[in-house]
């Protein structure tokens, strides 16, 4: 199953039934709908307006949008060159957003998939973007899905990198990460160098540490740097992060395309994971990127290449 690796090919995608398994192909395309959603009543009370970039090619990126959203500890500053890259190549604005506790978005005690898609659907809505492409890593990869299955509408198709819709634990590293950062802070540390060497044993690899240390800020010269993430929310959300809130594929489907890339090196969307997709998702078509789990920045031409050949296919 490991085998695509030269452009994208559809897969077949094993739909299970109680007394047997089939194989069916993945069905021809349904046309595009206009974005009707009806939001659930709960989603008006605690929806959280989210921060964003917008790369549109100097305005001349005028297609459908598209909106991409950054994984666990991540900001839209993460995706910035593949988002102007896209905005070249694709000739679409792209919307690179910050999720509830993230970045320059707002922070709130209640953090799992449920209001990650609700913040997004909400932004959906306010800036009028119909049509759109969803695309998310990790965290944001299983946003999406969950707007995909609680709306089908809400978006002409998904790319998920690197994550499945089940529940699964989170890498043992996530958890050594947040203990790290909760080290730097209560050590209330006046620079980038000593919140590394704090944050080393917690995290072996360089590239990891600056990934975690972009959030590192200082609210005025004399202050202690401090995470603007709030590290003890994120703490306490692991097992969210690891969960999945769609259960049932009988009950919630998206019939329309869905990408799943995923990096070679990572144990996030296994082949035992692919029946899976395939219920939820009956038109996916899967990827391997020759990569880990940060497939956007280790392997950010490969990933260029795969989201452009597919989303081009529509065109």
């Amino acid at each position: 199953m490991r085998a695509l690796s030269r452009g994208i090919q559809p897969i077949y995608a094993p739909i299970l039934h109680p007394k047997h398994t089939t194989r069916i192909p993945i069905a021809s395309r349904l046309p595009r709908s206009a974005w009707t959603r009806s939001f659930h009543a709960s989603a008006s009370l605690r929806t959280m307006d989210l921060a964003f970039d917008l790369h549109d090619n100097a305005g001349q990126a005028k297609g459908a949008p598209i909106l991409i959203l950054h994984g666990l500890f991540g900001s839209k500053k993460n995706n910035r060159s593949i988002s102007k890259a896209l905005a070249r190549d694709l000739s679409r604005p792209i919307y690179a957003v910050d999720l509830r506790n993230h970045g320059d978005s707002g922070h709130d005690r209640e953090h799992n998939y449920t209001v990650l898609a609700e913040d997004t659907e909400a932004f959906l809505k306010k800036h009028n973007l119909k049509d759109a492409t969803l695309i998310g890593h990790s965290m944001g990869a299983k946003t999406v899905m969950t707007m995909a299955l609680r709306d089908p509408s809400c978006c002409a198709n998904i790319i998920a990198v690197d994550n499945a819709p089940v529940d699964a634990a989170l890498a043992s590293d996530f958890p050594r990460y947040v203990e790290g950062m909760r080290k730097v802070e209560d050590a209330k540390v006046k620079s980038q160098k000593d919140a590394d060497q704090i944050l080393e044993p917690y995290a072996k690899e360089l590239p990891v540490r600056q990934f975690l240390l972009t959030n590192l800020i200082r609210t005025s010269p004399s202050d202690p740097l401090k995470f603007r993430i709030p590290v003890r929310i994120l703490a306490h959300s692991l097992d969210d992060m690891a969960d999945f809130p769609s259960k049932d594929p009988d009950q919630t489907r998206f019939n329309k395309r869905a990408l799943f890339l995923r990096g070679t090196k990572s144990h996030y969307v296994s082949d035992e994971t692919i029946p899976i997709l395939g219920r939820f998702f009956p038109k996916f078509e899967l990827m391997d990127i020759e990569a880990g789990h940060w497939i956007i920045s280790e392997n950010p031409e490969a990933f260029r290449k795969a989201v452009v050949e597919f989303l081009k296919e529509d065109e």
